[in-house]
């Protein structure tokens, strides 16, 4: 069955880096287009950022321009987000998201707190 594994998260002073990934199983990872999403204490789910299937096309959420970069590897069946200059508003529990026709697979998050 599909899979979706987060891993990466924790705690970060402001200003610091983390580096997130999602290892994929279950389905063709290498043609369908992966996400990564957020879901702060209190809001909504939101799009951080997506990438194409072979990696040629991305998009990102106004707040994390130039900031985050997503990126893959279809050899290892992974997605990445790289996050620098983090802010406190990054706080959030940070998932990965495929749509199969019009189904969405979800992972189970991973916590990403910045803080001093």
């Amino acid at each position: 069955q599909v899979q979706l594994v987060e891993s990466g998260g924790g705690l970060v002073q402001p200003g610091g880096s983390l580096r997130l990934s999602c290892a994929a199983s279950g389905f063709t990872f290498r043609i369908y287009t992966m996400g990564w999403y957020r879901q702060a204490p209190g809001k909504e789910r939101e799009l951080v950022a997506t990438i194409t299937a072979a990696g040629g096309s991305t998009t990102y959420a106004d707040s994390v321009k130039g900031r985050f970069s997503i990126s893959r590897d279809n050899a290892k069946n992974t997605v990445y987000l790289q996050m620098n200059s983090m802010k406190p508003e990054d706080t959030a529990v940070y998932y990965c998201k495929v749509r199969l026709r019009s189904d969405d697979y979800w992972g189970q998050g991973t916590q990403v707190t910045v803080s001093s």
